[in-house]
């Protein structure tokens, strides 16, 4: 309650000083119109950066044969600086889109620096240099949108996507690649929305996305700015939202191509000394308390949903931001003064309730997620409430439950009780994205779900002219149970990194010196599910069924679930969400025949998903025309029950069929 009344005080209170001093957020929002280098309607150019530390500003590039002093900027108060270049008296353009340039920054101490505009729209890297050169542009005819932005999905299935590796071939693939190739797979899978990582430009392909350089500029590594623009346009077409992975957690070291030293001191943008830097992760933290920090930070929200229309943002990092410690060395139980405190960030709070804030006035449909391992309380409550405004928080305990099973017990040794309570623990009206693997889990020094079932036999044994091997068969099996409890039982939306639906191979690792600039690992095999001699298909299968199921029975829109049954002998969970029943048998070799299972509802009940079927690579012991009718036999704390045989090592969803009717 303190936390919420100091954190919404404080949002309150930059809300009204930004209203009283720049006319509102929504003016405030848009320093992308008068920062950077802007050709005005006469033909000259307008440019405008803050840099408070610097002796001098100027202007450089290829329009002035790169004369560092030339065009100065005019010092202005609080730090800025501007720069007005008069037209040419023949009117023609005066940098010309995909010209280079660069900001000449002369420090207090005398060196010459040169820098890249924080406001950079695009930049490339050419050919085997070391550092990113900002390219002016400016192109003569901008994308035109075709399709309005879907209605926002009423329950949440995410499909996390990188470009750059979503082609089998061992180089970067490109933005249009995905759009004719990886969409089409996406809506046939079911999702109705994509995450894209990587997408703000990072110098170093290898942090994943992580480490951003210039936070206007899409990654150039995949193509132009107006290729992104088609993708999510097209995403839009096909009924899918997408959200951008937003890093403002933290930010690059580089200098030469980064934000770090831009006017030659060590604070600007961020903390100067060690509060400016984040020891584990090698880089530079923002500054949340200045105002030109939280105008360029805010703007840049605004630049992603209005210049390429994405529709929300998955917010890395926030753990990080939430707390002076940045969540190094912690371990958080529960307690609540691990959340309440002078280990509270309040500044970074303040900026997330602000950032939430523009995002849901600027599009009420759009959707905010928190990546917070912590479990801050209050984070996806409502602002007015003193709450954080995200609408979704990830469930991060989930996935690393899952890996812990497979490492460290026998299948027998699995505890029920201990999986539903992992799936189920969240607090009430407190949004969770569930998620059996992400990216984090699939990362060099890790490796997906499939392989941790699989391991070495995946090279060898999952052509379907070879014998089932026990291997095989117990990770196919287990694949689809722990991919359809956590869709059904662990929150209220449901995530899947690209790949890992069908069982991907192996890890994931980017070209680095540590394994000679190697591809290998950097791609996905989307071949793999689509060669019909391979069981990959099968997991593909089910991932399909399982999101279309879903999409017309709606069970991550509805309340949590009911869980009647979670048996330690029998290793058997048995729950209803959304009118239908789920039931689990993680017995790796007891069926059950007429086992009772408990209901809420009378009447005849129907199998609409079984894991065993034949094209989900199943045993098909299971006879789908048979009814089921519930009976008024209270059982496990429900009024009506059923007797239906649950083999080994399956999943089932039965739905009521008089509810249908």
């Amino acid at each position: 309650k303190n936390l919420a009344k100091v954190g919404y005080k404080q949002f309150s209170q930059i809300l009204k000083n930004i209203g009283e001093n720049e006319g509102g957020i929504d003016k405030f929002s848009r320093g992308y119109e008068s920062f950077g280098v802007h050709r005005c309607a006469d033909g000259g150019l307008y440019c405008k950066e803050w840099a408070p530390g610097a002796e001098g500003v100027f202007l450089t590039g290829d329009f002035n044969g790169w004369n560092p002093f030339s065009y100065p900027y005019k010092k202005l108060d609080y730090g800025k600086w501007e720069l007005y270049i008069p037209p040419k008296q023949n009117k023609s353009v005066l940098v010309p889109h995909g010209s280079k340039l660069k900001v000449v920054i002369t420090s207090k101490s005398g060196e010459i620096l040169y820098r890249i505009s924080p406001w950079a729209k695009y930049v490339v890297r050419e050919g085997d240099n070391v550092n990113y050169d900002w390219i002016h542009w400016d192109p003569e005819h901008s994308y035109e949108f075709q399709h309005s932005r879907p209605k926002k999905p009423r329950s949440l299935r995410i499909y996390e996507s990188h470009v750059g590796i979503s082609s089998h071939e061992g180089k970067v693939a490109s933005y249009k690649h995905f759009t004719c190739n990886v969409l089409p797979r996406i809506k046939g899978l079911g999702y109705n929305c994509i995450q894209l990582m990587a997408i703000m430009e990072h110098a170093y392909y290898a942090s994943f996305g992580y480490q951003i350089t210039s936070f206007f500029a899409a990654s150039s590594r995949y193509g132009t700015p107006e290729e992104l623009q088609e993708l999510v346009d097209t995403a839009h077409s096909m009924g899918i939202i997408v959200l951008l992975d937003v890093v403002h957690s933290h930010a690059s070291k580089n200098s030469a191509d980064g934000l770090n030293m831009f006017d030659g001191t060590d604070s600007c943008y961020f903390h100067s000394g060690p509060r400016g830097t984040h020891d584990l992760w090698d880089s530079r933290l923002f500054a949340y308390s200045s105002w030109e920090v939280l105008r360029f930070l805010l703007s840049n929200i605004r630049w992603w949903l209005e210049e390429y229309r994405f529709d929300g943002f998955r917010f890395d990092g926030v753990t990080s931001m939430l707390y002076h410690h940045h969540g190094v060395g912690q371990g958080f139980s529960g307690d609540y003064s691990e959340y309440f405190g002078l280990q509270v960030d309040e500044d970074a709070l303040t900026y997330l309730m602000l950032a939430n804030h523009l995002v849901h006035t600027l599009c009420p449909d759009s959707i905010t997620i928190a990546e917070d391992v912590s479990g801050m309380p209050a984070l996806c409550s409502p602002i007015s409430q003193g709450g954080g405004g995200f609408d979704y928080r990830l469930a991060m305990a989930i996935p690393d439950k899952w890996i812990q099973l497979l490492k460290e017990f026998k299948d027998e040794d699995w505890n029920m009780g201990d999986i539903v309570y992992t799936l189920t623990n969240r607090r009430y009206l407190e949004k969770c994205i569930a998620y059996a693997e992400s990216h984090d889990q699939a990362l060099v020094g890790d490796k997906s779900l499939a392989f941790w079932l699989m391991d070495a036999e995946m090279y060898t044994n999952m052509s379907v002219l070879t014998p089932f091997t026990p291997v095989i068969d117990r990770g196919i099996q287990l694949h689809k149970m722990i991919r359809l409890i956590t869709h059904g039982l662990g929150g209220e939306g449901y995530l899947n990194f690209m790949g890992n639906e069908f069982g991907h191979p192996e890890w994931l690792d980017f070209p680095r010196r540590g394994n000679n600039e190697s591809y290998h690992y950097a791609r996905r095999q989307f071949h793999l599910t689509d060669d019909d001699l391979l069981r990959y298909k099968f997991l593909n299968n089910f991932d399909r069924d399982m999101n279309r199921l879903e999409e017309r029975c709606g069970w991550l829109a509805a309340p949590q679930a009911y869980v009647s049954e979670k048996h330690e002998g029998n290793k058997i969970i048995a729950f209803e969400r959304a009118g239908l029943l789920f039931i689990f048998n993680f017995h790796p070799s007891k069926s059950y025949t007429d086992y009772r299972v408990g209901t809420a509802l009378p009447g005849k009940f129907k199998i609409v998903l079984d894991s065993d079927a034949a094209e989900y690579g199943g045993h098909q012991r299971l006879d789908h025309s048979t009814d089921f009718f519930s009976e008024a036999f209270e059982h496990n704390g429900r009024p009506y029950s059923l007797l239906v045989y649950i083999p080994s090592r399956v999943a089932l969803i039965l739905q009521n069929m008089d509810l249908l009717n």
